[in-house]
């Protein structure tokens, strides 16, 4: 089934143009519109739903095509004859193609990772989007950001223009920037597993910082710098350490005078001292790069899109 992706040269010359746009394990998914558009001359002027039920003709024409042409499948490829288990029924064998769905438009980033807006599924009329394994999705990704991405791509699905989709990005650009957006709901979300096996030795008199052992993750570091700081500023009577296995959120910060490059913290039990540190030196153009930015140059280069932004007069240029 993966050659299907490819021009397999013992099916069709190496300069007919392949139409496959996705397969998975049992499915396969190929970009109809151009035989749409030769079987309907009218097809610009046919409605979505006519579109939709048109799709669906041919689609259930070539799976009829496909299941008889598994009879030769079956025999000449598996040696499938007759089987005495088989006396009741009409075929020989239990291969066949079935249409699943009609997919009004799609987006493939890669194996098992896309989202698909579904109108019809075995038949019945529906308005479904099926997204999986997109990285927005991931339990690391910042749930405020992960519903604008998430916006952007229901949009794009459903005819928004690249450049409506640089305005909303501009506009929440610079929500982000501008701390419209709350820094606690900006925060990276994950688990710390692994504090123990790298803080080091534990700050001295005289010290604000425990020993860091090399190789510790970002938001390892950022939650044994939190700890600390509450130790340091002697918060630690009213607040909770960072412990094994914690769910925190760490951010980036500008250079400060402890020069600490990021900070983790505890949403439910934030010091008003760390909520004003954090204020003061979060790096939110970092976060909106590092975290946003880079996925939506990735979704606007699988679009052929191209996205620039100019941080000094704050203008796409595309």
């Amino acid at each position: 089934m993966k050659h299907l992706e490819e021009t397999p040269w013992w099916i069709c010359d190496a300069e007919d143009e392949n139409y496959c746009a996705y397969v998975d394990t049992d499915s396969n998914y190929f970009h109809a519109e151009p035989i749409l558009r030769h079987r309907y001359s009218n097809f610009d002027e046919m409605s979505d739903k006519e579109k939709d039920n048109a799709l669906e003709g041919v689609a259930l024409e070539y799976q009829d095509i496909i299941t008889n042409h598994y009879d030769i499948l079956a025999k000449e490829a598996f040696n499938v004859y007759k089987f005495p288990w088989f006396e009741d029924r009409k075929k020989d064998h239990w291969l066949e193609m079935k249409t699943e769905c009609v997919i009004r438009s799609a987006y493939f980033r890669a194996t098992r990772r896309y989202a698909q807006w579904i109108t019809k599924q075995e038949g019945v009329e529906k308005e479904t989007l099926d997204i999986k394994g997109l990285e927005y999705k991931k339990a690391n990704f910042p749930p405020v950001l992960g519903k604008f991405f998430k916006q952007a791509l229901v949009d794009v699905l459903k005819g928004a223009t690249q450049e409506e989709i640089n305005i909303r990005i501009k506009e929440y650009r610079n929500q982000i920037l501008d701390g419209t957006i709350s820094l606690i709901d900006l925060g990276n979300p994950t688990a710390v597993k692994t504090l123990s096996k790298y803080t080091g030795r534990k700050a001295r008199a005289g010290e604000m910082f425990s020993k860091i052992i090399k190789g510790a993750p970002a938001p390892v570091k950022a939650s044994i710098i939190y700890n600390d700081l509450i130790r340091f500023w002697r918060l630690d009577g009213e607040h909770s350490y960072i412990t094994q296995g914690d769910k925190i959120k760490w951010i980036y910060l500008k250079p400060n005078r402890y020069q600490i490059e990021a900070l983790a913290f505890l949403p439910f039990d934030i010091p008003k001292k760390i909520i004003t540190f954090i204020e003061e030196y979060a790096d939110r153009q970092k976060i909106f790069d590092s975290i946003l930015l880079n996925k939506l140059e990735g979704f606007y280069t699988d679009l052929g899109w191209s996205l620039k932004l100019n941080s000094y007069k704050e203008k796409f240029f595309i």
